[in-house]
């Protein structure tokens, strides 16, 4: 029986939201432990292949890259033969990519098909599975630009999907404020295909940033959150922290995987680090293992 028969059959649907997870993970699944690199950008910049070697002995196996050099066709500075070659002989992969979409926002549809298709060549010579749109800098935050990016997501998605790709929509905290009742993330979610326009959840930021719950979103759109992003909240200043010293309760927040379509999952944290960039994806790999791995 799986989870959603299982719930309709005892008729705790509405209390589902309320309950830890290991009440309703029915269903076992192996997710590689993942990490978003903009974490150590720094490192991997510097040097890309002991950066992934420290990760991969912490525990990471499955990565999100950032940075992609459209105009060099570049990863970090490499080309993608050769960081694919880092990837293959690490036995590691980089299952999604963060691209910058974002300046493309107002630029022409043809300007915006011409980047897609660098980002898709990119993500094919890594043998990604997604390619995800990460932001909007912080003067296009408008609610009409909402709508016109959710025009350019669609069209993004169906061009991705059409090259065999998914494609997604990375949320940050700015998608949650209110204009009139209405937000940024009402209106992806009204006017994007979610056959083409899938989502990653960033649960810190609906945490952080917003009046639902990770669990409300999975549940009002299963399916759709292909992806996750997983990084704490400091107690007091409620900025990135490693996982486990901050304020936010996953084994209590997390959805049901299953429910929510998940693929990927990814650490991260953006700054904020207590010691150091590798310090900290070590405490938090160490974290994730001890407390959290299990419900993936």
């Amino acid at each position: 029986m799986n989870r959603k028969v299982f719930i309709e059959t005892m008729g705790i649907l509405g209390a589902s939201t309320l309950l830890p997870l290991t009440a309703y993970s029915m269903t076992k699944t192996r997710y590689k432990m993942g990490l978003q690199l903009y974490t150590v950008n720094d490192n991997m910049n510097k040097d890309a292949v002991a950066t992934l070697k420290a990760a991969k002995s912490m525990g990471y196996e499955d990565f999100e890259t950032f940075g992609f050099n459209s105009e060099k066709g570049t990863f970090y500075g490499l080309k993608p033969s050769n960081f694919k070659q880092i990837l293959e002989e690490l036995q590691i992969t980089a299952s999604s990519g963060h691209f910058g979409f974002s300046s493309y926002l107002h630029k022409s549809q043809d300007d915006l098909r011409k980047f897609t298709e660098q980002c898709i060549k990119g993500a094919y010579d890594l043998d990604m599975k997604y390619i995800t749109w990460p932001w909007i800098a912080p003067e296009q935050r408008t609610m009409d630009n909402f709508k016109i990016m959710s025009q350019k997501l669609n069209l993004i998605g169906e061009q991705v999907t059409a090259a065999g790709l998914g494609f997604a929509y990375h949320n940050h905290g700015f998608e949650f404020t209110e204009h009139n009742g209405e937000t940024g993330f009402d209106i992806i979610l009204k006017e994007t295909d979610p056959e083409l326009v899938k989502l990653q959840l960033d649960m810190y930021w609906v945490v952080h940033s917003s009046k639902t719950t990770p669990r409300e979103l999975v549940k009002n759109r299963p399916g759709r959150y292909v992806m996750w992003h997983l990084k704490d909240m400091h107690k007091t200043s409620r900025d990135y922290t490693e996982l486990g010293n901050g304020s936010i309760d996953y084994a209590r927040i997390l959805p049901d995987p299953v429910d929510s379509g998940l693929e990927f999952y990814y650490i991260e944290q953006g700054g904020n680090f207590t010691h150091t960039p590798m310090k900290s994806i070590a405490d938090s790999a160490e974290y994730f293992k001890e407390h959290l791995q299990e419900y993936l």
